[in-house]
């Protein structure tokens, strides 16, 4: 999770007290498992455009990175992985995951401003900007983490009625899909907002797509953006 200026200490520990039960795909981030391969899909397909291996060779950061499911989808792609994040038990379960799995990642504990390393050639922050205290802060060091020309990527969940009833109503109360608190629904973000928020940083929106949940609850990227989206920024 992000950093000093941006950090909430309460969302770190939430996620950190997940930790356990994070690679459990019907367990309380089942929705993340849901969602990843058309999350990652859309992702990996932009990196990938006009490259002959994959992503081989591409130094990719991922912010907030969990317990590592976005990571581990980037190096199965061939990308060399730096997982950042400040929740210290989600960390040790990505490590061990990712060692059980055989895959190299460089796992860090810290937040975006700790990190001196920079030039990536590519910068994820999946379901983490709706989670920060100051959002045009976080964009300003995703900015500053990837190299010029490079593009960054982030989803988050939009702040509309339909997300209320389905995102926080619909997946944390009535379904159960998700532990109740997990969102607050006055940090959701609006495109336009996050667009700002991003120009601000020097960054301009490039791409966009929504994530939508069919009937049998898998995942499809689409056009609409009414509760998840995946911008790519460059």
């Amino acid at each position: 999770m992000p950093g000093p200026g941006t950090a909430i200490g309460a969302e770190i520990a939430k996620f950190d007290r997940l930790a356990a039960q994070w690679w459990d795909p019907k367990g309380p981030m089942a929705p993340l498992h849901a969602m990843n391969p058309a999350r990652m899909g859309w992702i990996i397909e932009r990196l990938a455009k006009g490259r002959p291996n994959r992503l081989d060779g591409l130094r990719v950061l991922d912010v907030g990175c969990g317990a590592g499911l976005a990571s581990e989808a980037l190096a199965r792609a061939g990308a060399r992985v730096t997982g950042l994040d400040a929740a210290a038990g989600a960390l040790g379960a990505a490590r061990a995951h990712a060692a059980g799995q055989g895959l190299d990642i460089d796992y860090r504990e810290g937040m975006p401003e700790t990190l001196e390393e920079s030039g990536f050639d590519a910068v994820v922050a999946l379901e983490v900007i709706e989670h920060v205290a100051d959002r045009e802060a976080f964009c300003r060091q995703l900015a500053r983490l990837v190299k010029p020309g490079g593009p960054v990527f982030l989803s988050t969940l939009n702040r509309t009625p339909r997300s209320f009833l389905m995102a926080k109503l619909g997946a944390e109360y009535l379904l159960r899909l998700l532990p109740v608190g997990t969102h607050d629904w006055r940090m959701f973000v609006r495109p336009g907002e996050l667009g700002a928020d991003l120009r601000a940083a020097g960054l301009r929106v490039a791409d966009i797509a929504g994530l939508s949940m069919g009937p049998g609850g898998g995942w499809r990227v689409s056009r609409d953006v009414g509760v998840n989206y995946i911008v790519m920024a460059r």
